[in-house]
């Protein structure tokens, strides 16, 4: 019976892991469920022993590929980095191109007002994480300014995704990165 717990778990896992790479790569409408089981190695009958929809796997997702991002992104840095250390490593145009990790808050923006109150709920848990994140590096601790900082970065994230022109992505992300304090 252990063995059956262990291998329903890691099948649900890699049923999200698969979502979260698909969602953040193409959307939620350009991916369907059999397009998650075939990346998971599962049959679609299998998806219903996990989940109950497709949107209560897109919000699972969502916070499956934050936390890989933000892995991604502390990988490396010393204990305490600065936002600048953070917005550095975030910015970066292997990232705004989906080659080193896919943040869901940049990668999905334009598709989660379309989603249900469960997808945006977990949009905004993410957020207010990657805020918390910006707030770790403050000394002062204004609200205000942790926003922006977030905001900044994920905008300036977003928009060098959405421009098809590297030369003005990279001054995109650099004017990002200049911009946090």
């Amino acid at each position: 019976m252990a063995w059956q717990k262990e291998h329903k778990q890691q099948s649900r896992q890699n049923i999200v892991e698969a979502a979260a790479s698909l969602f953040t790569e193409l959307g939620f409408d350009h991916v369907s469920i059999d397009d998650v089981m075939l990346a998971a190695g599962l049959t679609r009958g299998a998806f219903y022993a996990h989940f109950n929809s497709k949107s209560e796997l897109y919000a699972e997702a969502i916070s499956h590929a934050a936390r890989c991002a933000r892995d991604r992104v502390m990988h490396g840095l010393q204990e305490g980095p600065s936002v600048a250390d953070i917005a550095t490593r975030y910015l970066m145009l292997s990232h705004a191109e989906g080659k080193t990790t896919r943040c869901p808050l940049a990668f999905l923006t334009s598709d989660i007002h379309q989603r249900d109150e469960q997808v945006r709920d977990a949009y905004t848990q993410v957020l207010k994480g990657f805020i918390a994140a910006v707030r770790a590096t403050s000394a002062k601790g204004d609200p205000d300014k942790e926003i922006r900082n977030a905001v900044l970065m994920i905008g300036g994230l977003a928009l060098a995704r959405a421009i098809n022109e590297p030369e003005l992505q990279e001054r995109v992300l650099q004017a990002c990165r200049d911009g946090v304090f």
